[in-house]
């Protein structure tokens, strides 16, 4: 499949675009108008400047308001065509994009449109350039990738041909199944973008809310299929308007933009698998197995999703608050790494390293980098470095996770030590891929010793539940496809809570057996009182680690009497609780002797309760009972607002 991102979707100059693009491993980009425009660089330039980086320049877009026009504003339009097709030589670019009509069209007459069609067409043919007619969602009279086909295959113009834009199909839910009726020669163009489905009109949702594939929740996989099967082997480009995109860095947005096609293409060839048509003597859509197409759709190295968490690291400066907090939970201190300066924490199977070296890198890694310091936690308490994941193969999980553009991270081991794959999130957090086993266990922790998974006695069973991870608000998207991606976790639909300093959005990603729950919030972005005021936004929101027992009565009790400086909940709340759910009285009072917070469904219930926060990690201990699939949502604004006070209080206090 042949690859390609209009300019638009990036920030910077066009320069800088082209440069990212080349990088990124792009085959082909489109020239927006705008950006060659405002360029210092020469139509002959661009021209350069693609060949020496390996470009095609594919498309120069968009040429607007052309059809559906009295004579005297046709005549206009034909003068600016012809400039076009002029500076189109200069660029060696073959194809325009020509949307239909928003601004200027006045005669709703197809015989009239096809007519100025043919004209365009002819004078395209005269300059060796072709017209890829498109209908715009929000088009006066043409606004349906059919009735555009229609006036295509009306003007039968070997220099007029149409473009498809998904989102243009899918955000006005047209069947994208009559694509593959198309005449594969009259496509002329493939544009792709995703979005999330939004009640607002078209045209603002289109310039400020789409998304690389899979990123929102377009069908696009199918799309592809029917394009696919149209015998289509043109470019499939990347078309995304998005406020965000055009405000980040433009070298990773590219490589987002590029993973999202690797990913998409991917995603078709699955399409294809399992929906091709029955064979002769065969039953059944998908018995005949993938059809050849024109189209190669590669795939990547298949992995199954994650079996469950084998570790998180915690980094530390200073762990003495780290290590209280465990030993208050009921963690067992296993000991110290034999050649690197961590700490091994364990209840049952829930394994948390701590992380106690200088740099600020985490313990699985090599030393040298800076995963803390990018994600704005360097030198500001503990803070989430890296997690570790149970996986059937780590060394083609981590092939899949290469080819999907992940950055690798580097472990130095010695003799005997566990080789871990490794590679880095979006927000830096260090993602390793272990080998899993049948009990659970972790080969690497006779690292820190022999027998260390041998429970104490009276000790307390537990697995890492989920774990809530801040990502950066330019980066959130593309976290979402990333762990899609790479780690298979399938995203559920986003919710919204409230804190005091704003919306927090929430994504869960999880495993079809919930083995892995990972919670991706967008926080809201808080400027700094002091030294940083003025000069930067850095990441306020805490993350925490959530561990699930059997027992959260008795374990909350036990914590107590260690000492645990629990999250201090409200008595509105519990006044709150009674009248939602009529507990029993004696329930509800140790709910409130305890700090516990509860949520019930049809499914079952959910106990839980907070530690107070260490630099910007904290721990949850929860308690599922029955089939509670949830995280208890209805108490979240009550621990944001907790926490926030209590931010507020050490501010204040001299």
């Amino acid at each position: 499949m042949r690859t390609g991102i209009a300019t638009v979707c990036l920030s910077g100059t066009l320069m800088e675009k082209m440069q990212a693009c080349a990088i990124a491993g792009f085959d082909g980009i489109e020239i927006f108008e705008q950006d060659l425009v405002t360029s210092s660089l020469s139509p002959e330039d661009v021209r350069k400047m693609a060949a020496d980086l390996g470009l095609t320049l594919d498309l120069y877009q968009p040429f607007r308001d052309f059809d559906s026009v009295p004579e005297d504003l046709l005549t206009a339009n034909v003068r600016r065509a012809e400039a076009k097709f002029r500076l189109m030589s200069r660029l060696g670019v073959d194809t325009i994009l020509v949307c239909s009509n928003v601004g200027t069209a006045t005669i709703d007459d197809d015989s009239l449109r096809a007519e100025q069609l043919s004209r365009l067409a002819g004078l395209a043919g005269d300059h060796g350039v072709k017209v890829a007619y498109e209908a715009l969602a929000w088009g006066k009279y043409v606004n349906d990738y059919e009735h555009a086909h229609r006036l295509v295959a009306a003007v039968d113009h070997p220099n007029l041909g149409t473009c498809l834009d998904s989102f243009h199909i899918l955000s006005r839910d047209w069947d994208t199944a009559p694509i593959e009726a198309f005449d594969a020669d009259k496509i002329f163009f493939v544009q792709v973008a995703d979005a999330p489905k939004l009640s607002m009109d078209v045209l603002s949702w289109s310039r400020h809310y789409r998304v690389f594939p899979g990123e929102g929740q377009f069908e696009l996989a199918k799309f592809m299929g029917h394009v696919v099967r149209a015998g289509y082997t043109g470019p499939v480009s990347l078309e995304v308007f998005n406020d965000v995109f055009r405000q980040s860095d433009v070298d990773r947005t590219a490589v987002d933009a590029m993973r999202s096609l690797i990913w998409l293409e991917e995603q078709s060839a699955k399409w294809l698998d399992a929906n091709a048509p029955a064979g002769p003597g065969e039953v059944g859509a998908g018995a005949a197995g993938r059809r050849r197409y024109p189209m190669e759709l590669a795939t990547l190295p298949q992995v199954a999703e994650p079996a469950g968490f084998n570790f998180a690291e915690v980094k530390a400066a200073d762990t003495a608050g780290l290590e209280k907090l465990l030993g208050q939970l009921g963690f067992e201190f296993n000991g110290r790494h034999r050649t690197k300066d961590v700490q091994l924490w364990t209840m049952g199977h829930a394994r948390v390293i701590i992380n106690e070296q200088d740099s600020d890198r985490p313990y699985a890694a090599d030393g040298t980098g800076a995963a803390a310091a990018a994600s704005g936690t360097a030198g500001s308490g503990p803070a989430i470095a890296a997690l570790g994941f149970d996986v059937d193969s780590p060394v083609i999980a981590a092939a899949r996770a290469q080819q999907l553009k992940a950055p690798a991270v580097p472990r130095k081991s010695q003799a005997n030590e566990e080789v871990f794959q490794g590679f880095a999130a979006p927000d830096s957090t260090e993602i390793f891929l272990c080998q899993g086993s049948p009990d659970g266990t972790a080969a690497w922790i006779t690292e820190f010793g022999e027998g260390l998974e041998v429970p104490a006695i009276g000790a307390r069973s537990a697995v890492i539940d989920h774990v809530n991870l801040a990502q950066p608000w330019q980066h959130f998207d593309e976290a979402v496809l990333f762990y899609t991606s790479t780690l298979a976790l399938e995203p559920q639909p986003f919710a919204e809570v409230p804190s005091p300093s704003g919306l927090v959005r929430s994504q869960v990603m999880l495993t079809a057996d919930r083995a892995v729950r990972l919670v991706l919030n967008l926080a809201p972005v808080i400027q700094q009182d002091g030294a940083d005021a003025g000069t930067a936004h850095r990441k306020t929101y805490q993350e925490h680690i959530a561990f699930a027992v059997d027992d959260l009565v008795a374990t909350a009790r036990e914590a107590r009497d260690r000492g645990l400086d629990f999250l201090q909940i409200p008595e509105n709340y519990y006044e709150d609780l009674d009248a939602r759910f009529d507990l029993d009285p004696a329930f509800l009072a140790t709910l409130r002797e305890l700090n516990l917070l509860y949520d019930r469904d049809a499914d079952g219930e959910f106990l839980h309760f907070y530690t107070a926060t260490v630099g910007s990690v904290f721990f949850e201990m929860v308690e599922r009972r029955g089939s509670y699939d949830g995280y208890g949502a209805p108490n979240a604004p009550v621990r944001h607002a907790v926490q926030y006070d209590h931010l507020h209080q050490l501010k204040r206090t001299p």
